[in-house]
């Protein structure tokens, strides 16, 4: 058997043919297949703006500078999160500060966002960051209530949420149509919703932030009527993404309810075989109020009722040729950060969260047979090493 990785990309004919017609024309940057990717990113999420560029990261890179983050600005991240919004806001110089997160869900919640404020005694924020992690959208109308509170920006990191919605009044809004924020910011590496290979996606529907991205985008540069003639407004970037991305990108849009339907089959098939476990393992759980986009299959393991810990089950698994992950491991943890100040006593959500939390393999192409097997290695190891 070939190792089960816990993500990948799904590519079919129709997205070759989008990439071999990008690659026949004339512009492979810069191009017609990068404004038709936009347009249609643009209509899929509701949103008046929608930028393509070469990365999440990236993305977020940009919306930092959109917003224009300086040193010494204070913003709020959580402590479960990939580690680019950190490295991105210290680049800049920013007071960051690390929120606790829920242990059921690894998110921010609005108390915890509230409790960090008043912990670090912050009288002014110029952005709190969201991460909807594993895809999840949660507390998105109460954190924007916070925003406007304190007058600053909410940023959605919203890399893992692609495809998901959220209910406010009996309507859906897509992450993404920034109805309760200022910026999102997806991703397109190959294990997310849908792939360009690498690359991100900027929504906003504030014009001047807009305008902001599409200049530092591409090294600052403001172009006029005459193609020989231009300016230089800021010190910019190149974060353009490739022509052929985006015709790849363009052609996975297209098919992105499939890819969501068919990653809710699989959480609610791994819910359903893992149901009589329950004592020992759970699937992260939410209400009707949001539609995932199931990035992620979190699933929580009792390790006080077995005789192992998460790193020796990992490698239990990998030995059946299982490849899970852990997402994430907390930001205080890391070298860079161990010699700020950190009171693990402020993070027993965090904490909580990640030392009984994994992610099992979920992507469009796993079959039923491969989650019977995983299933029935994890129940093989419950049984072995449980009390």
């Amino acid at each position: 058997m070939k190792f089960i990785p816990y993500g990948r990309q799904s590519i079919n004919k129709d997205d070759k043919k989008s990439v071999l017609k990008a690659l026949e024309s004339n512009l492979i940057t810069t191009g017609s297949h990068v404004t038709k990717f936009e347009k249609k990113s643009k209509k899929y999420f509701g949103s008046k703006y929608s930028l393509a560029c070469s990365s999440a990261t990236a993305g977020l890179h940009l919306a930092f500078l959109s917003i224009d983050v300086k040193k010494n600005d204070n913003i709020i991240i959580p402590a479960i999160n990939f580690i680019a919004s950190y490295n991105m806001l210290s680049l800049l110089g920013a007071n960051i500060y690390l929120c606790d997160v829920d242990s059921d869900t690894g998110q921010m919640s609005p108390k915890l966002i509230l409790q960090c404020i008043k912990l670090n005694k912050l009288k002014k924020i110029k952005a709190i960051v969201t991460m909807y992690l594993g895809g999840y959208p949660l507390n998105i109308v109460k954190f924007h209530k916070i925003k406007s509170r304190y007058k600053c920006f909410l940023i959605e990191d919203a890399c893992h949420a692609l495809g998901a919605k959220y209910k406010v009044s009996n309507k859906f809004y897509k992450i993404g149509s920034c109805k309760h924020s200022d910026i999102a910011v997806f991703s397109l590496h190959p294990v997310k919703t849908i792939t360009a290979g690498e690359g991100g996606i900027i929504c906003t529907n504030n014009q001047n932030i807009n305008k902001k991205i599409l200049l530092l985008r591409s090294h600052g540069i403001q172009r006029t009527k005459k193609h020989w003639i231009y300016d230089i407004k800021f010190c910019g970037y190149n974060y353009r993404l490739s022509d052929i991305s985006c015709a790849l990108a363009t052609s996975q849009l297209s098919r992105i309810h499939d890819f969501v339907l068919k990653r809710e089959k699989i959480y609610n098939y791994y819910k359903k075989k893992l149901i009589d476990s329950q004592k020992e393992v759970s699937i992260i759980n939410f209400n009707e109020k949001i539609s995932p986009s199931y990035h992620l299959l979190i699933a929580f393991f009792n390790f006080k009722k077995m005789k192992i810990n998460k790193d020796f089950l990992i490698r239990l698994l990998l030995e059946k040729k299982i490849i899970v992950q852990q997402h994430y491991i907390p930001i205080f943890k890391f070298e860079k950060i161990l010699n700020r100040k950190i009171d693990i006593k402020n993070f027993k959500g965090t904490i909580s969260y990640y030392d009984n939390a994994i992610s099992l393999p979920i992507y469009y192409d796993l079959s039923r047979k491969k989650i019977d097997y995983i299933v029935k290695i994890i129940k093989d190891i419950m049984h072995k090493h449980g009390h």
